[in-house]
């Protein structure tokens, strides 16, 4: 069996991430609690039905049960079901944002005096961090589209590689902040700028003038093999390790041409290589 356990901040998506599961074939299961797990699992097993790919939404609406969730997944870990953790995240402005469009209610409001959603995403985020040390998989949501979102996961679980280190190269600005999920950042801000080129200034990383024009100076070439090179070294070191999943980030001010550039490079590059690696471009469209 595959089990996928989801969890993350309220408001990042986790439902989200559920409805893309089950379209690509997940049989999902919204706050089970946690000592219902093993049992769960066994019947699934047991089953003349089988439920070959699982995934469990499980987060802070379990009230305190939630803390013994990592002592139910070592159990069931120990009797031999594999499993993976898919952390879904985004920025607190963002959440709040999003309860404040929603008008829902946070799980967590009620120990906090006064409206402040906040205070609750800031206590939550608390109890989580574990959680998201843990994880296999992290996908920030603040900036990532709703197609963006399900092409993520699809890529991230429908291929049959368990054991298989997953890369995404992420093209971002870094006027709209930093990717938080990144494991590895690349500033190319350090190469001339296609936007100051009037002919150039409204295309993007994607089009051929434009990597012409980044790719033929001297230090781009450089800076290109040397990262290159940094991650044919890096990669067996992760893969050792047993790391599931790897973002690579790759900005420049606005994320439409130099940052594009350099992640289709090093996508290319990883791809020839045999790593599983996918390419997106988080605010080309900005």
């Amino acid at each position: 069996m595959e089990l996928v356990i989801v969890t993350g901040l309220s408001g990042a998506g986790k439902s989200r991430a559920a409805d893309a599961l089950e379209d690509i074939g997940f049989f999902c299961v919204d706050n089970m609690p946690p000592e219902l797990i093993p049992t769960f699992v066994e019947l699934l097993l047991k089953s003349k039905e089988k439920r070959e790919r699982v995934a469990l939404v499980a987060d802070t609406r379990l009230g305190s049960a939630f803390t013994s969730l990592f002592e139910v997944l070592q159990k069931i870990k120990e009797d031999g079901v594999r499993y993976k953790i898919l952390f879904i995240d985004a920025e607190d402005a963002v959440i709040e944002r999003r309860y404040r469009e929603t008008r829902r209610k946070h799980p967590l409001s009620d120990k906090f005096t006064g409206p402040s959603v906040l205070k609750a995403i800031q206590k939550e985020r608390e109890i989580l961090m574990p959680a998201r040390q843990k994880a296999d998989y992290i996908i920030d949501t603040t900036a990532v589209g709703s197609s963006q979102f399900k092409e993520r996961i699809a890529n991230l679980f429908l291929e049959d590689a368990t054991t298989a280190l997953k890369i995404d190269c992420m093209s971002f600005g870094f006027k709209y902040g930093a990717p938080k999920e990144a494991d590895l950042l690349f500033d190319v801000r350090c190469l001339p700028n296609p936007f100051y080129v009037p002919e150039l200034k409204y295309h993007t990383g994607l089009e051929q003038p434009v990597k012409e024009y980044v790719m033929q100076f001297k230090e781009a070439k450089d800076l290109s093999e040397k990262l290159m090179d940094l991650l044919d070294f890096l990669l067996p070191l992760y893969r050792k390790e047993g790391k599931s999943q790897l973002t690579i980030g790759v900005g420049c001010t606005g994320g439409k041409h130099r940052s594009v550039v350099f992640a289709e490079l090093l996508n290319r590059h990883l791809t020839e290589q045999g790593a599983c690696s996918k390419v997106y471009h988080r605010d080309i469209q900005r």
